[in-house]
């Protein structure tokens, strides 16, 4: 393949990968795009963590968004949040799940939404110290 052919390959999937992130909001409308790529962020800083690719459950996820969350916004992660309307784990479920049934992210038969529910407290964990 050219180099000419691996630019357009590149840039048809960044556009590809936009235009799903737009059917995604528009599926799931309480929630800001960047909510999307925030998550998926984490998933790879999450993953990043194991010593091999892999599956992660909802927990797992949850305690990278909670570390990711810290690091890209500091004390001003609850605020990030609730700006993308997320106010609860099960919000971040939510999210995950409509890239699942968008066919971006995938799920094992034991994974469910009530994997997210209730977690942790955002206020308590983003608190500022």
């Amino acid at each position: 393949m050219s180099a000419r052919e691996e630019v357009h390959n590149a840039i048809n999937a960044e556009s590809l990968f936009k235009d799903s992130m737009k059917r995604l909001q528009e599926i799931c409308e309480p929630y800001g795009i960047e909510a999307f790529q925030f998550v998926l962020a984490a998933l790879e800083h999450t993953q990043g963590l194991l010593p091999a690719r892999r599956h992660v459950t909802g927990r797992e996820l949850l305690d990278g968004i909670l570390a990711h969350g810290k690091k890209e916004f500091g004390p001003m992660a609850l605020s990030v949040f609730e700006h993308w309307g997320i106010v609860s784990t099960e919000d971040f479920g939510r999210i995950v799940f409509t890239m699942v049934e968008a066919g971006i992210l995938a799920k094992t038969e034991n994974d469910s939404l009530a994997d997210f529910k209730d977690v942790y407290d955002l206020k308590k964990v983003f608190e500022p110290r």
